[in-house]
């Protein structure tokens, strides 16, 4: 287990994290499809569980800024995601999409006594520390947020069936207000050629999310 959290503290990722966590004047419109929410209507047949995929529930649509508020009821978090996206769920956790598939959002709930661990911090260093010891190419930086939750780069990934290159993956561990022994995982994967572009659109994931 490599764990990045040492006596001097988190160490600052590379270069895609930039000077911190901010949407550097980017909007969900710069990452979607004006389409009124009409692909929150359609199923997909290439996502685990085929044409009979649990959707979620739309709750607003945001045409002027580009947004749909989704709830995902399983894991009891409300969150915007660009127009032109798709999002489904299953019993323990919440998936939204690019409609090309470059850009993956998945939404988790974590139990940090379940995993085997202390605390937000603790957890982020074991997920960090794991993925490296199973996959030596992949780069793992992270650092504590001013708010409490944590923020793991990951550099390097390898593609998956259908990519065209290799990705970045972002880690945000949050914090469930007012239980500290529960916490929610946002994973989002981007291509590594839109890095910069991923950690902006992390920023206005983590700005929207909501507890329910």
């Amino acid at each position: 287990m490599f764990l990045l959290a040492g006596a001097a503290g988190w160490i600052l990722p590379a270069a895609a994290f930039g000077q911190g966590l901010e949407a550097g004047g980017l909007t969900f419109r710069d990452f979607g499809v004006s389409d009124n929410g009409a692909s929150f209507q359609r199923g997909d047949p290439m996502i685990a569980g085929g044409p009979n995929q649990v959707s979620t529930k739309v709750i607003a649509i945001d045409g002027e800024r580009g947004f749909a508020r989704i709830l995902f009821s399983t894991i009891r978090v409300e969150i915007s995601v660009p127009l032109g996206w798709q999002a489904t769920e299953d019993w323990e956790r919440g998936v939204a999409y690019s409609s090309d598939k470059r850009y993956r959002l998945i939404i988790w709930r974590v139990d940090f006594a379940f995993e085997g661990v202390k605390d937000a911090e603790h957890y982020a260093a074991t997920k960090a520390g794991s993925i490296q010891a199973r996959r030596p190419s992949v780069q793992a930086q992270a650092r504590k947020l001013p708010d409490g939750s944590f923020l793991i780069v990951y550099e390097n990934v390898p593609k998956s069936q259908g990519d065209s290159e290799t990705r970045t993956v972002f880690d945000l561990v949050m914090l469930r207000p007012g239980n500290p022994k529960e916490g929610v995982l946002l994973t989002l994967g981007v291509p590594s050629s839109d890095a910069s572009r991923g950690i902006k659109l992390m920023s206005l994931l983590k700005e929207s999310i909501r507890f329910t």
